[in-house]
């Protein structure tokens, strides 16, 4: 028999705000954390809208000294662990370390920090890389750093799954703990690409909002003015318990970790498969793997992204799946406030819809103004709504066709 999996403690860096608190109110008051980009000359550039996460102070969070050493995913990875670890009130030492472990993936990782390298590379030779330039960047260094600073001597892994990979991190965390190879885990994902490269590169596949004139109203998923997606950037991290641990310790459980899914669209690079199969699929696997049916499901924090096909999509996907239960299920997009973390999306959203569960109440989506025919279900517009919600389902979907759909379930002792 698995051992449950329940959620303890949440941490979240974002556009809305540094600290759990500041996103999750901003998200309840339906405000949007997009904005010009600041952080280089966008003169030349389609898309000059991003999420940033404004006023971030790295060395609130790790020795200053080794500030340079780490690349900005890294920062934020720690960032977000930080609030999580306070959240949850989980010490770890030499009786409990070997069962605590981390599960922290990046879409991208350290681009930033190759940006800046490569520059010096060029400008002034090989000999002016810095020493940590390698170790800076690795996608599992937001593993590693987390690791050492806690202490962490248990699970050690790190992912990379595009836009599904914090998702894919819990879920592969909460099965750790369920067959017994860890007790707890500090998981999630997190990025911070909000850079002259990912921009252009994102902008030349025509994937982002140009809507440079409006920027808190250009992330509008289901809306039929959607014509992009805005980048963002942050970190969310779960801090998952196995359930007696978690009760011996007199821990504050604040959702279970009732199911978990995972598939592949094998379709096409970017695009999710033409007739929902792939997303349709992921979600029934999370909902099985609970052993409940789709007509019990109270909300879908949706991918949603605002892109003109994945939207209805989605829609579509959820339609096949849920039948007429679909147009009673609440669904809702975040990412209309905060943009799109890519790599650290699922772990925002997964740590949104256990906050869902615990408080019974459900961020909107914003800037939903004019209806789509082919997106025609409950997209809770523009205000948040008090719901009491007993299993909620966050979806992940990535590049590749890689997908991940998590299943959060009111606690029930």
């Amino acid at each position: 028999m698995e051992r449950r999996v329940v959620v303890t403690g949440v941490g979240l860096v974002s556009p809305l705000g540094i600290g759990t608190k500041e996103t999750w109110d901003g998200l309840l008051a339906g405000r949007s954390g997009v904005g010009p980009i600041t952080r280089f000359d966008t003169n030349d550039y389609a898309c000059r809208i991003a999420g940033e996460v404004r006023g971030f102070d790295p060395a609130a969070f790790m020795p200053a000294k080794d500030v340079k050493k780490c690349d900005l995913f890294i920062q934020y990875a720690l960032a977000a662990t930080h609030f999580a670890m306070e959240d949850a009130r989980l010490e770890i030492g030499p009786a409990n370390a070997e069962r605590v472990g981390v599960y922290i993936g990046s879409g991208i990782g350290g681009l930033p920090s190759i940006e800046r390298q490569h520059e010096e590379l060029l400008q002034r030779g090989p000999r002016r890389i810095s020493p940590f330039f390698i170790v800076g960047l690795i996608v599992n260094m937001g593993s590693g750093q987390v690791s050492i600073r806690y202490g962490a001597k248990g699970p050690n892994l790190a992912n990379s799954t595009a836009c599904s990979t914090g998702t894919h991190a819990i879920g592969d965390s909460a099965r750790l703990i369920a067959r017994g190879d860890a007790d707890a885990m500090i998981c999630g994902g997190t990025e911070g690409v909000v850079t002259p490269l990912a921009v252009g590169g994102f902008s030349a596949m025509r994937a982002l909002s140009t809507r440079n004139d409006d920027p808190q109203g250009a992330s509008r998923p289901f809306d039929a003015g959607r014509d992009g997606f805005v980048i963002g950037e942050g970190a969310g991290i779960v801090i998952l318990e196995e359930l007696e641990h978690a009760r011996r310790r007199g821990a504050r459980i604040q959702a279970e970790v009732a199911g978990y899914g995972v598939s592949a669209d094998a379709f096409h690079i970017s695009a999710p498969s033409e007739n929902g199969d792939g997303p349709m699929r992921v979600m029934r696997n999370a909902i099985q793997d609970a052993g409940i049916t789709p007509s019990e499901v109270d909300y879908i924090n949706a991918h949603g992204t605002s892109t003109p096909i994945g939207d209805k999509i989605e829609s579509l996907a959820i339609k096949t799946l849920f039948g007429d239960h679909a147009r009673r299920v609440a669904i809702s997009s975040t990412k209309s406030m905060t943009g799109h973390l890519l790599g650290a999306a699922g772990g925002l959203e997964t740590a949104i819809t256990a906050l869902v569960v615990r408080e019974g109440i459900i961020p909107p989506t914003i800037n939903y103004r004019t209806p789509d025919p082919e997106c025609d279900l409950d997209y809770v517009p523009n205000e948040a709504r008090r719901v009491e919600v007993t299993y909620a389902l966050n979806n992940s979907f990535g590049f590749g066709g890689t997908n991940a759909s998590i299943l959060m379930k009111r606690f029930d002792a």
